[in-house]
């Protein structure tokens, strides 16, 4: 890490009533230390969630530290994985944003990284945690509010690339960029262990513990931005998920005690629930759950034994974008891991996107999903 060429020492702030506009940029503050031949900036832009409410988002522009180009720099969206649901838990907050982010290593080919963090994290309101729209939307409108940066030279054409939470959102993203992408030209949509038929995801995760914990962060998330009564489980286990969702998810940590309790505790009382097929739950989930509606190539990596994504389930999406004609590239990887998805098949991916960049015919695995 060493301290970045800032083009200029102030932070790039807009303000009054011209914020009314989603993707608007409203500050882009220089980050004084970024990674060796990189600049960056602290963002926050607008957006619209599914409701059509203006929330203001946070998150992270990372450029080459060079002179800006002739031509528009290649854009990589990168849509983070769980970091939990309360407003603490954004990734550009953690001081390991760089080491923690895949997609850092593409800047170092030239492109621009955009790393919201998603309506509700390092900024005000409820987390809208696998609302598909929300977060597409979020997505979309921090590409282009990077644009409004002039040191970053972020172009139109983008690819995103997400993992697990962020899967999902990478391919909600494709599946709005026909309507919502005005202005923007999307070239690949990449998806590590994504959440796509979330009655599924939550049934057949093998892991009991993530799935209690999974169940426990969607369940106050979708309360507390719905609106609607935390009502699950048993007498204890509304007082329990709320103390859980209030945890920021560590990388490579051990769990706290209190917290492997409250997971053993959220087994009991929810081993007879089915989100599925209670209500209001069930609305949700059917809501924010993918159709193959992708127009743009896919990639999706997935370890063969992922113990919360459920490969079975994910590899039953890739065929129905298959038999909507979508071009698949499938990376198989080996292991039962699930939060280094990203990580494991980041080469790849990465020369995946560079192909889409180029404009290459997309590779196709359809015939052995």
């Amino acid at each position: 890490m060493r301290a970045s060429l800032l083009l200029s020492g102030l932070a790039i702030v807009w303000s009054g009533p011209a914020l009314a506009q989603a993707g608007r940029l409203v500050a882009a503050d220089p980050v004084a230390n970024t990674p060796a031949g990189t600049q960056a900036w602290k963002v926050r832009y607008l957006t619209t969630d599914d409701r059509g409410h203006q929330r203001e988002v946070s998150g992270m522009v990372v450029a080459p530290r060079e002179a800006v180009p002739a031509r528009p720099r290649p854009v990589i969206a990168w849509a983070h994985g769980t970091w939990g649901t309360a407003t603490s838990c954004a990734p550009s907050l953690s001081p390991r944003f760089f080491e923690l982010t895949p997609a850092i290593a593409a800047v170092q080919q030239g492109y621009v990284v955009v790393a919201p963090d998603y309506p509700g994290l390092g900024s005000a309101g409820p987390h809208p945690y696998l609302v598909g729209t929300a977060t597409g939307r979020s997505v979309l409108d921090a590409v282009r509010a990077a644009r409004n940066i002039p040191g970053a030279a972020a172009g139109k054409r983008f690819a995103v690339w997400g993992e697990s939470q962020g899967g999902h959102a990478a391919l909600w993203t494709g599946q709005l960029a026909g309507v919502d992408g005005a202005g923007l030209q999307l070239v690949g949509v990449a998806a590590g262990a994504p959440p796509t038929n979330l009655a599924a995801n939550f049934r057949q995760a093998s892991d009991a513990n993530a799935r209690a914990f999974l169940t426990a962060l969607a369940t106050d998330s979708w309360s507390r931005y719905y609106g609607v009564p935390l009502r699950i489980g048993a007498r204890r286990t509304p007082w329990i998920i709320q103390r859980m969702a209030r945890n920021c998810v560590t990388v490579d940590s051990t769990p706290r005690l209190g917290t492997l309790l409250g997971i053993l505790a959220l087994r009991q009382d929810l081993r007879r629930v089915d989100l599925a097929t209670t209500p209001p739950w069930a609305s949700y989930v059917r809501a924010n759950s993918l159709t193959p509606l992708q127009r743009a190539p896919v990639l999706i990596a997935q370890t063969r034994a992922d113990p919360l994504v459920a490969p079975a389930v994910t590899r039953t999406f890739a065929r129905r974008l298959c038999a909507n004609r979508v071009r698949v590239r499938w990376i198989d990887l080996p292991g039962k891991d699930h939060a280094t998805t990203a990580r494991q098949s980041a080469a790849a991916t990465i020369q995946w996107i560079s192909d889409r960049f180029a404009g290459t015919r997309a590779p196709s695995d359809c015939g052995r999903i």
